[in-house]
């Protein structure tokens, strides 16, 4: 694993610690004392990969990022950059699939959840203000989009007109085919 450093416009891809090291003390503002050479060489040798950021002075940081590029080309084009190409994949097809559940057509009953802003008036002040309402309900219906329909349709009967409701698309609507109804 390499490591680039960069701090302002000085910057350099180096492939031990040990030449880090000796890259920051040539920079006349970077002070290491021993807690921050401890804590990159714990760095370098963690599983992390995110990069990690040191303050120096308000408003002024150098960066560490972990690296499998060799020289400062790869790692400019990117070609050394740690991808996961099947998760991409997973939560692309998982997000398709989602919404297919969502569009299919089979009627029944669903148990749908929708968490959305209801919009409330508080009594000792006479103002308004949101808050996070979670809404369960079953009900008939032909789809899960159909379900989240006739929640929403219910539900802005119910509450005050400035309510916010999530889109069905979201992660805050939620549901469940229960069976055929009779």
């Amino acid at each position: 694993m390499n490591l680039y450093i960069r701090y302002f416009d000085r910057e350099t891809l180096v492939h031990n610690v040990e030449d880090g090291l000796d890259f920051l003390r040539s920079i006349p503002d970077i002070v290491i004392d021993p807690d921050m050479e401890n804590d990159i060489r714990s760095y370098m040798n963690s599983d992390v990969f995110y990069p990690k950021r040191y303050k120096i002075k308000p408003r002024a940081y150098f960066i560490l990022i972990k690296t499998t590029a060799n020289n400062m080309t790869e790692f400019k084009e990117k070609k050394a950059v740690r991808q996961t190409p099947q998760a991409n994949n997973e939560r692309r097809e998982m997000g398709q699939s989602n919404m297919n559940r969502l569009n299919e057509h089979n009627p029944g009953w669903y148990e749908g959840e929708l968490n959305f802003k209801r919009v409330v008036m508080l009594p000792s002040t006479g103002k308004h203000e949101y808050r996070d309402t979670r809404f369960v309900a079953d009900c008939k219906a032909n789809s899960g989009l159909d379900c989240y329909n006739r929640i929403v349709e219910y539900l802005k009967d119910k509450v005050d007109s400035r309510s916010q409701f999530p889109s069905a698309k979201g992660k805050n609507f939620h549901f469940k085919y229960l069976g055929m109804w009779k």
